[in-house]
């Protein structure tokens, strides 16, 4: 077990010296593991559709591969809070490894019940929900305050690469190997994820390495009174949980505007999706050269308000290039907002509370876009979607405007700006 530390300030020359080697190895190791976990998501859903044409099939697979996460969540937050969170991540990530291990051995010998896919995609979303908390904390404990925003937006620039190349890469192993290969080839990234991991020495928090601690439900009472009574954890949460389900409207039902009004032919939905990947890795890579010059918050603001307003154009325009065009600088927007939110969380909870706020933001993700689906996929077929966007997107407008107004969203940033300078001093 590492030595009891304190979280990393940047004040020190030493530490100036070593987090940079610390944080390319961490997120090298993540980079790999997450892309093998990206291989066999793409994989299993592809499986099953070919293999049953079902679509219930393909519901179950996404309740088992998603709910278990949304469940896990808060309450590996409190585990975050409570354990080292380098340990915490092996634990998890190795427990995934074995799962994915032990359904490829199954393949192989001839075992393919859906019963048993179904399983190991619960397996691994439980794996998944125990990870985001512990890693979203981790960070904080090993970046500078006044880098978080920088490595946020890096993390981001590799997360939306991979979402570009990992479909591209599952299609060419899974033609050549099928499904079983790629459950391989995410044990042997697994495998060198957490050997990269291992080398990293990440710091216990000192209430942590105590023995005698509030007991596992008074920290997760603890957690969630903090969550709902701190004036800008609220807020951000609210804005979050408001944005992720309306933008469900022009992420998720553009392509069926673009096949009603542009076309089915695959090569539009190609160049759709190509426009909306290239627009998040470019919006992770400003992030990461700008990331010092932008306020927070009003980034926040701002960006949610660019949601709603390129919605509402979306659901006017009928010119085939604005519409990628505008898919483009929606993808462009995302890492500024999740980056600026996700840094104005880790600046201002207390280290030992973080893990129980981004268990509750891994809730709010999980939850909320399913959710808006659930609404808006339905509606799709009763009304175009261009009213969809039209009125999601001034909803947008509206809740960020209010948000921005009233008393509690004024306390917020104000006290947004207090966290922001802290961290800047530090």
């Amino acid at each position: 077990m590492d030595q009891t530390q304190t979280p990393v300030t940047g004040s020190s020359e030493a530490v100036n010296t070593t987090w940079k080697k610390k944080v390319a190895v961490f997120m090298v190791g993540q980079t790999i593991s997450t892309f093998g976990s990206f291989l066999v998501q793409y994989a299993i859903f592809w499986h099953l559709t070919l293999s049953t044409k079902s679509g219930v099939v393909l519901a179950l697979a996404a309740v088992f591969g998603f709910l278990p996460q949304a469940i896990v969540s808060i309450f590996a937050g409190v585990w975050a809070d409570r354990v080292n969170r380098k340990v915490m991540i092996i634990i998890s990530d190795s427990a995934i490894a074995i799962a994915t291990f032990l359904l490829a051995l199954l393949m192989l010998s001839g075992v393919d019940d859906l019963w048993l896919i179904f399983l190991v995609m619960a397996v691994r979303s439980v794996g998944a929900g125990f990870q985001m908390p512990a890693i979203s904390a981790l960070l904080p404990q090993i970046v500078p305050t006044d880098k978080l925003m920088r490595v946020n937006g890096i993390n981001s620039s590799i997360q939306s690469s991979m979402t570009l190349l990992a479909p591209v890469a599952a299609a060419a192993l899974y033609t050549s190997m099928s499904l079983v290969g790629i459950l391989f080839i995410d044990v042997v990234t697994a495998i060198i994820g957490l050997s990269l991991l291992a080398t990293v020495t990440v710091p216990t928090l000192e209430r942590a390495s105590h023995s005698e601690k509030p007991s596992y439900f008074a920290d997760l009472r603890d957690g969630i009174n903090y969550i709902f009574t701190h004036d800008l954890v609220r807020w951000v949460m609210a804005i979050f949980g408001i944005v992720f389900l309306l933008i469900v409207a022009p992420s998720n039902l553009s392509p069926l505007m673009l096949v009603r009004n542009f076309g089915s032919e695959v090569w539009l939905l190609t160049v759709l999706e190509l426009a909306f990947g290239v627009g998040m890795v470019l919006g992770g890579a400003l992030m990461a050269i700008v990331a010092s010059k932008l306020d927070r918050i009003w980034t926040i603001i701002g960006t949610s308000v660019a949601f709603g307003l390129l919605a509402i154009v979306m659901g006017f325009t009928t010119n085939l290039i604005l519409f990628y065009s505008l898919f483009f600088f929606i993808g462009l927007a995302v890492p500024a907002f999740s980056t600026s939110a996700t840094t104005l969380l880790q600046e201002t909870v207390e280290p030992e509370r973080q893990g129980r706020v981004f268990g509750f933001v891994g809730i709010v993700m999980s939850v909320a876009m399913p959710l808006g689906m659930a609404v808006l996929g339905p509606l799709a077929d009763v009304v175009s979607v261009e009213i969809l966007l039209i009125i999601t997107g001034a909803a947008t407008v509206l809740i960020a405007v209010v948000a921005v107004m009233l008393p509690a969203g004024r306390r917020a940033m104000a006290a947004a700006h207090a966290s922001t300078g802290k961290a800047q001093e530090n």
